[in-house]
């Protein structure tokens, strides 16, 4: 896990302190990674063998210092969902695990409202892999999944994916380093849009930028698609769907196998690149590591790592 800039962190104890970092600083990168969260997915990821209370507690003293708030959401009992200020943005901005991430300020609890059920959605996909892999003995935290990445696909054009997740696979005496892109559904546009994610992806796989005029660096052109400046094997892509009826979602996983079939540059991506789809609620009930996955190429549905 990486270390906070403990200077910068809020002066009180926590509960149950990481021997790491401190919980309320895990906290605050937690909530600068994932923008918004609710008080049980914050317990869920950062301490889910201990009581609630341990993670409440220092969230509402860093709301008393100004750093975090919250939105009380519709319909839910009271339950919270947890944003930085902008106080709290601009003390995690240097926070070592969060530099790089571009800041996504929440200036108010309207605003929150507006984010909640998408964010909210995403991060309980995050969940269930966290789950799994705290079960199977395998390695893949809160810092390892990225919401928001976006990348270029050429022609000044961008590919902002929901989530960039990081995964590996323990055994005995290996260890398997697997990448995804992850699309979650919530069934809020039309199956056709979401189909056409697909060919997004594939012109970014498949993105090779052209040198114009004399290279002004002496430094090595690395050659080949631009993908290889960020990633040694092109991510799997994943669909996560929810919001309708179990037709509606098997309808919508259809139409992204139709594109895989239909459209000649996704078809070519998809000969080397594993495509999957599942239903959010198969996921949490059964385990990512279940045969839950549809291919998107055919076949068998089957693990995620087995696409």
């Amino acid at each position: 896990m990486t270390t906070a800039d403990t200077a910068a962190v809020p002066a009180f104890a926590a509960p149950v302190p990481s021997p790491v970092e401190p919980l309320p600083a895990q906290l605050l990168t937690a909530l600068g990674q994932h923008r918004m969260a609710t008080t049980g997915q914050l317990h869920a990821l950062l301490r889910p063998a201990a009581r609630r209370q341990t993670v409440n507690t220092p969230l509402n003293e860093l709301r008393r210092q100004g750093l975090v708030d919250y939105t009380v959401l519709p319909r839910s009992r009271g339950m919270r969902a947890w944003y930085l200020t902008g106080d709290g943005v601009r003390m995690v901005k240097d926070f070592p695990a969060l530099r790089g991430r571009p800041p996504y300020p929440i200036t108010s609890a309207t605003a929150a409202s507006l984010k909640t059920p998408h964010t909210l959605t995403v991060l309980r996909t995050h969940l269930a892999f966290v789950a799994d892999a705290q079960e199977r003995g395998d390695e893949h935290g809160f810092l390892d999944w990225t919401p928001e990445v976006s990348h270029s696909p050429g022609d000044s054009e961008k590919i902002i994916t929901d989530a960039l997740m990081h995964y590996t696979l323990t055994g005995p005496g290996q260890r398997t380093k697997l990448r995804a892109f992850v699309e979650v559904d919530r069934t809020t546009m039309s199956s056709e849009r979401l189909a056409s994610k697909l060919i997004d992806y594939a012109r970014f796989w498949s993105y090779e930028p052209q040198p114009v005029g004399r290279q002004r660096s002496r430094q090595p052109v690395l050659a080949g698609p631009i993908w290889l400046r960020w990633y040694p094997v092109y991510p799997r892509i994943l669909f996560i769907l929810t919001g309708g009826t179990q037709q509606v979602l098997n309808n919508r996983i259809s139409d992204l196998q139709a594109m895989v079939a239909q459209h000649p540059l996704v078809a070519t991506m998809a000969r080397t690149v594993p495509l999957g789809a599942t239903v959010l609620g198969d996921l949490e009930a059964q385990g990512p590591t279940s045969d839950v996955w549809v291919p998107l190429s055919g076949g068998e549905s089957r693990p995620w790592t087995e696409l």
